[in-house]
């Protein structure tokens, strides 16, 4: 089997943070079979709670109305 790249990389080591939230079952059970998948992808034992915070970043910035409405603010 062929392996391709997560758009998704490597999760980056940083300072972390408690954050406490409730989510969907459904939305659970699909973070849970990504991070199965990033493990397997990556070499490297991840859950999907530490998966959230690179997702969300890489969404971020990915979002190009954010960024402008981020580079806007900050001139």
């Amino acid at each position: 089997m062929s392996m391709t790249k997560l758009r998704l990389g490597p999760s980056p080591k940083t300072e972390n943070l408690k954050l406490t939230f409730t989510w969907p079952a459904i939305l659970k059970a699909d973070l849970e079979r990504y991070a199965a998948l990033h493990s397997q992808t990556y070499g490297e034992k991840v859950d999907a709670l530490t998966l959230i915070p690179h997702m969300l970043e890489a969404f971020m910035a990915r979002d190009r109305v954010f960024r402008r409405a981020n580079t806007e603010s900050s001139s």
